[in-house]
């Protein structure tokens, strides 16, 4: 199996360099830039055919990635589409999260097997995506027949290999947006309430640390404290009206408080009547 990756970005490079750590055999690598392409050689080194041209990227291959960004990958189909390149019977497979296999149409109109693999990580750049891809989850989709080939790679980058359905990656990645995306715009929020404290993030990696420990080991709904599953109407009180000023933090409180109100309600934990002052509280102060 003959592997090609169109897009020398931080995803193409550290699928590649895992991959053929693994032992497959990474035939050709192409992008626009002449820089990127250098990069990735310094990290794959040599054998492997480093070029401009995609078409050139696919004849070198039997699977190819399109590890470009998600609103190329559209276009980079099209472009092999309308080139002499040969796909019948190849598998080309992108990195998307969000996009559906299909996105790759009309290469599966001259032959070309379609799927998608994503990698269920954050890389901010290519030495850390290394570094993490081996302890991460590899999510598959696509045809049938594109199903064996795309475990096989998933299985060689990462810990575990799940087939998702294309219809239902959109709420596969938006889940990936709320736990890793936005927890970022959470604490960038959390950090304009602590400079009114005057301190910084520093004296409470502990806490999130040991958050995050309880919820992977409880989940999330038994793993809530504070003030809200504890019905300290009082203080909530008192939060909305320190950040009466800031409105963006103020309803980013006021919303995942309601969200707490509800796991309380599961949790049980509040008698009704008072989880309905806290929501009055929550939606009118």
């Amino acid at each position: 199996m003959k592997i090609g990756i169109i897009g020398a970005g931080k995803v193409g490079t550290a699928l590649a360099y895992s991959m053929k750590k693994k032992g497959l055999h990474i035939s050709a690598i192409s992008d626009v830039s002449r820089e990127s392409l250098s990069l990735a050689e310094r990290y794959l080194g040599k054998g492997i055919l480093y070029t401009v041209d995609n078409t050139k990227a696919v004849n070198s291959s039997d699977v190819i990635a399109v590890t470009t960004q998600d609103r190329e990958i559209g276009r980079v189909a099209e472009e092999i589409y309308d080139s002499p390149a040969i796909v019948d019977g190849k598998l080309f497979f992108h990195t998307s999260g969000a996009r559906p296999s299909s996105v790759l149409t009309p290469l599966d109109g001259k032959g070309a097997i379609l799927g998608s693999l994503h990698p269920l990580q954050t890389f901010p750049d290519i030495e850390s995506a290394i570094c993490v891809l081996p302890s991460t989850y590899i999510f598959i989709e696509g045809a049938a027949s594109a199903i064996k080939a795309l475990t096989r790679i998933g299985e060689s980058i990462g810990c575990k290999v799940v087939i998702i359905e294309g219809s239902r990656k959109v709420f596969y990645h938006l889940s990936a947006v709320f736990v890793c995306n936005l927890l970022c715009a959470l604490f960038h929020s959390a950090e304009s309430v602590m400079d009114r404290a005057d301190i910084g993030l520093e004296p409470f990696y502990p806490i999130i640390n040991a958050t995050i420990d309880n919820i992977e080991r409880a989940g999330p709904l038994a793993s809530l404290t504070g003030p809200v599953i504890r019905g300290d109407m009082e203080t909530v009180h008192d939060h909305l009206k320190a950040i009466a000023d800031m409105g963006l933090e103020r309803e980013v409180y006021r919303a995942l408080s309601l969200v707490a109100l509800g796991m309380a309600r599961k949790r049980n934990v509040l008698d009704e009547e008072l989880l309905k002052a806290l929501e009055v509280v929550l939606r009118s102060t």
